[in-house]
């Protein structure tokens, strides 16, 4: 849910991604004195090039580690600190995923069944029929539904217009409506495209399925069992709860002196089961340990979860239902989401096996490059393969949004 790229998903940048991987590698084998060494300085970089602040935490077996560089108030100049929430946009589709995966593992609802049938009348006009969309289309994006978050008037709201209305609430029915309005992308299954509406569909299924919001169901399902402390669904709120930083925009104005707006405050309605939540890089990293780990899913529901589709025609990048994989340049598969909503993006990744997680966060939403942090905690001083493939593959990081 990237303000930077306009809200769109996939932005592919071959070269830069090139770039990145080979000046972190030389980086890494300058100051390999600690295992988290090359990750800090690649932190560092990103202050340096104009982001204000960064934040960054990671979990490898009993490993935990913290870092942070630049500052989380420009005015006061507080640096980052180890436990500052901050908004992780899509990230938050990770959570709503699980919950129907639960719901399936519990013979409530089926991946095969039709939006139509959990949801009648609500995606249809224009070309779009819910009864030839499946819930598992809706989830790994191959829905053919059109992205709300892609329509001009939205992106004049969300950018240009923001400061007139932060404040709005927004409902989901009102954000499919949006979506209808417009064609579908292609028919349900053609090819993939990234769109927040699946996932406001999806919070919307969770809700007929149990009766209760998916809000409701995320908390009792995942952030009380795991102890997730500092994650939220704030609804409506606008407001941040402590300790947190500010968050920075220029609202989409590219010029080079565009002034910076503080957009800690805003409702967040209009993002709701695609991008609502509130977390930290510790609550992050233990909800993928446990995500990955197979500690919230059942083994069937956990191969659905890692089941992939291309998100490209030459299968650069893999989505599965609602996190991706990528493998590294330097050869380690990896699995992801990045997030992105007004005055922050963010990246949570993990190994297959949920042993190894990293979590960032940068406290802007116009530059910003989480490519090379990743890099520097996977691949540390390992030379990066050949292949513009895999390369290629990694600049999703910093577009998935």
């Amino acid at each position: 849910m990237r303000k930077q790229t306009a809200y769109r998903a996939l932005a592919a940048a071959v070269v830069s991604a090139a770039l990145t991987a080979t000046t972190l590698t030389a980086t890494a084998s300058a100051a390999p004195a600690g295992p988290h060494d090359a990750t800090q300085a690649a932190m560092d970089a990103q202050v340096r090039a104009g982001v204000p602040g960064v934040l960054g935490g990671a979990r490898d077996g009993r490993d935990v580690w913290h870092g942070s560089s630049g500052v989380a108030d420009l005015t006061t100049h507080r640096p980052r600190l180890a436990h500052d929430r901050f908004r992780i946009g899509s990230i938050s589709k990770a959570f709503t995923s699980t919950v129907l995966l639960q719901l399936e593992s519990e013979g409530r609802i089926g991946l095969d069944d039709t939006v139509e049938h959990w949801l009648p009348g609500v995606v249809h006009g224009n070309g779009h029929d819910g009864s030839r969309i499946t819930v598992r289309q809706v989830l790994n994006h191959t829905s053919g539904i059109y992205n709300y978050t892609e329509d001009p008037a939205m992106l004049a709201r969300l950018s240009t217009d923001f400061l007139r209305h932060r404040y709005d609430t927004t409902t989901p029915r009102q954000l499919v409506d949006i979506a209808m309005t417009h064609a579908p992308y292609a028919p349900p299954g053609e090819t993939w495209h990234y769109s927040n509406t699946n996932y406001i569909l999806a919070g919307m299924i969770v809700e007929k399925v149990t009766g209760r919001s998916y809000a409701d169901e995320i908390r009792e399902r995942i952030i009380g069992p795991l102890h997730l402390n500092a994650t939220t669904l704030p609804g409506t709120s606008p407001r941040m709860p402590g300790p947190h930083g500010r968050a920075y925009s220029k609202l989409e104005d590219t010029k080079p002196d565009a002034k910076i707006y503080d957009v800690t405050e805003l409702n967040p309605s209009w993002g709701g089961a695609a991008g609502e939540i509130i977390s930290t890089t510790d609550d992050l990293n233990r909800f993928y340990h446990a995500l990955f780990g197979g500690r919230l899913l059942p083994e069937q529901q956990q191969k659905e979860l890692m089941t992939t589709v291309p998100t490209d025609e030459k299968n650069t990048g893999h989505y599965g239902l609602g996190v991706a994989s990528v493998t590294l340049p330097c050869g380690k598969d990896l699995w992801f989401h990045d997030g992105g909503i007004h005055g922050s993006l963010s990246v949570a990744a993990s190994t297959a096996d949920g042993r190894h997680t990293a979590a960032f966060n940068f406290n802007d939403d116009w530059t910003g490059d989480s490519t090379g942090m990743v890099l520097a905690e996977y691949c540390g001083t390992a030379k990066p393969a050949d292949g513009g493939a895999a390369r290629s593959a990694l600049t999703r990081l910093a577009a998935l949004r």
